[in-house]
């Protein structure tokens, strides 16, 4: 529960809303008991004929005449003691001590209900009927007045679930925007959604549940035993010698609960990847007409989830008959108990003393409604159990990621990159995803300023990974990298990435406007800059002829309303008006048809002047603006030359730029 307890203090923030939750929660939990409490003067009063300042007098009456009889009784045994042996005057004493402490009480009752008694008969009816209509008037009024504070109470209680729900996904967010690239490798999309949307969302009805019915039916509770403690708190020990055990049963099936959430919720985040992986390749699903067995797995997965929610219905169904039998094992004790007191006119039970005088038929009716108004919040506490068992295992899921660690951080103390970067050096760089298969293996790399380098070699060969490595999306193992002998995790990220542009081969855009994604990076950037920038990348002619709203056209989800070829053309805009000093084409050309592959050629001929270049890329077009190509693999560079040179020494080169080669590369 202690990630739980996070959740909640970020709930406690909000301090005035928390205590208008709790003083609502009060007021009720008051109220509730003063309902139950008009028992006392219909059953004791009304039922006898009697109205309310009458039954005051009776009570004073009776309490000073038990007085006077504790007196006499008192004055008697001293009498006794003074002509007593010494051992008969120990007994006598305590018998002493034991009437002096009731007739203190017998004194104190009496003065009690004297306060009471000029204000009653003032104001209150002096017949029966009288007394019944005032006591349904105030009980209607209470329950006007205790609906009002639960509809106040609803309003708080949804306000702070809402404010944690927004909170927290406001950190969740930012910290996934924090974390390296490795962690997304590690974590799933689907199980981030689930994080995300479900899990954030148990722990804000969790909050709910906490400063609503977790607050306000333990008050309503604690009220009505107060009640029967007022009436006779010997008597409530007696009847709650079960709780205990019960006690123990709820707490086992709350941890139950909480272990069947946690695995439910890993469940549904498996559901959440199969869709995703579903939608995203619904066009190779309908290909190879695989329809019914992506219908099996989603069967599979959502059988697994069914199986784990039924655990939890089961957990969840045992949690209400336990509470309910407890609170009936209570009732019947207290039955039994004060029956016999009440009937016999007894004052004790199994020797012990259970009241100071003998309990009347109303004080008995009160302690049993009492009890009965104490075990429908214990009912009602049931249902709080599964929501905050649920919510503790989804704070649990979010915390871990919350509270990851990113690999790739800023420096304490950052170094700061020249104005004009020069030489870029890759030294004995190692890098692995995991131990057991090495990507990159001891690169050795030097770039001056202004060299275009062409980095090409099989698939899986660690070409694009180099590329992450310069631009720090992860950092190797061992080695380094260096701009101008700076080494580039001692440079602030930010600093870093901002000298860089990355057109990749799975081009991402945002589901907003065509120009918005141009400016994406350069949000300062006038609509003239983007159109310039557009002319450039030579998307301007289809973008005003073909797009309906031109500029203004918005691109879908990750581009998915424009062809391959106009989203790659777009994302080169979007590079060159980001003019970086270092920029990273990985095999950007790769979905252009051939005339506008020439067209883009001329221009990065020009936009690659005074420019460091590394391009990644199998066409021959593209190598001819290389000034150098690194042909790598198996995680090593094997050969680094002209066209010319590698064509003559390189068999590696010769297969890789020759076409039939290149579809399998």
């Amino acid at each position: 529960m202690s990630n739980f307890f996070r959740a909640i203090r970020l709930a406690l923030r909000h301090r005035l809303t928390v205590i208008g939750s709790i003083v609502c929660s009060l007021m009720v939990a008051i109220l509730w008991a003063a309902n139950i409490a008009t028992v006392l003067p219909v059953v004791d009063g009304v039922m006898q004929d009697k109205s309310i300042p009458r039954l005051l007098d009776e009570t004073i009456v009776a309490a000073q005449r038990q007085a006077t009889d504790l007196e006499e009784k008192i004055a008697g045994l001293e009498n006794q003691r003074v002509s007593a042996p010494p051992r008969t005057q120990s007994r006598l004493r305590a018998q002493r001590d034991g009437l002096e402490y009731c007739l203190e009480k017998a004194r104190t009752k009496k003065e009690f209900w004297q306060w009471f008694q000029p204000a009653a008969h003032r104001l209150l009816p002096a017949t029966a009927f009288g007394t019944l209509v005032a006591v349904c008037l105030a009980l209607f009024a209470g329950t006007l007045l205790k609906s009002l504070f639960r509809i106040a109470g609803s309003f708080f209680m949804a306000r702070l679930g809402q404010l944690t729900d927004f909170e927290l996904r406001k950190q969740f967010f930012k910290r996934t925007l924090q974390l390296d690239l490795a962690t997304f490798h590690q974590t799933t999309s689907g199980d981030l959604i689930n994080r995300f949307t479900g899990e954030i969302g148990s722990i804000a009805a969790g909050t709910q549940t906490a400063f609503g019915m977790g607050i306000r039916e333990p008050l309503k509770m604690l009220t009505c035993l107060s009640l029967a403690a007022w009436v006779s708190w010997q008597l409530l020990l007696l009847t709650i010698l079960s709780a205990p055990l019960a006690g123990y049963a709820i707490h086992w099936l709350s941890k139950a609960l909480k272990r069947a959430n946690r695995r439910a919720q890993e469940e549904f985040s498996s559901v959440f990847d199969l869709l995703e992986e579903t939608f995203g390749g619904m066009k190779v699903i309908k290909a190879f007409t695989m329809e019914s067995r992506e219908r099996g797995r989603f069967h599979q997965a959502s059988k697994l989830y069914y199986r784990k929610s039924m655990k939890i219905a089961m957990y969840n169904s045992l949690v209400s008959p336990t509470t309910e039998l407890m609170g009936i094992g209570m009732i019947v004790a207290a039955m039994l108990a004060g029956g016999y007191l009440v009937l016999n006119g007894e004052t004790h039970l199994f020797g012990i003393r259970i009241s100071d005088n003998t309990l009347s038929h109303g004080m008995m009716g009160l302690f049993f409604a009492s009890l009965a108004g104490a075990s429908d919040p214990v009912r009602r506490l049931s249902g709080v159990f599964n929501s905050l068992q649920r919510a503790a295992a989804a704070s649990d899921r979010v915390y871990q990621l919350l509270d990851r660690e990113s690999q790739v951080v800023d420096p304490p103390v950052p170094a700061k990159l020249p104005n004009c970067l020069d030489r870029i050096q890759f030294r004995d760089v190692t890098f692995a995803y995991n131990p057991s298969e090495v990507i990159l293996d001891r690169v050795d790399l030097q770039v001056k300023r202004g060299e275009t380098i062409a980095i090409m070699g099989p698939n899986g060969c660690g070409k694009s990974t180099l590329m992450n490595m310069l631009a720090r999306f992860y950092d190797p193992l061992s080695g380094a990298i260096t701009i101008d002998g700076i080494d580039v995790r001692d440079v602030r990220l930010h600093d870093l990435r901002s000298r860089i542009g990355l057109v990749a081969q799975e081009t991402m855009l945002f589901d907003d406007t065509v120009a918005n994604n141009i400016r994406y990076g350069s949000p300062t950037a006038t609509q003239d800059m983007v159109e310039q920038a557009a002319r450039q990348a030579h998307a301007h002619p289809f973008i005003t002829r073909h797009l309906g709203e031109g500029y203004e056209t918005r691109c879908g989800q990750g581009g998915n309303l424009l062809s391959g070829g106009q989203r790659q053309r777009i994302a080169l805009a979007r590079a060159i008006l980001r003019d970086p000093e270092i920029l990273i084409l990985d095999e950007a050309t790769s979905q252009i048809d051939v005339e506008s592959e020439q067209l883009i050629h001329t221009v990065l001929e020009e936009f690659v002047l005074g420019r460091t270049v590394f391009m990644i890329t199998h066409r021959p077009s593209t190598l001819a603006l290389a000034d150098r190509i690194v042909v790598m693999e198996q995680g090593r560079i094997v050969d680094t030359g002209s066209s010319e040179e590698l064509t003559s020494r390189c068999e590696l080169f010769r297969r890789l730029a020759h076409l039939e080669y290149r579809e399998i590369a």
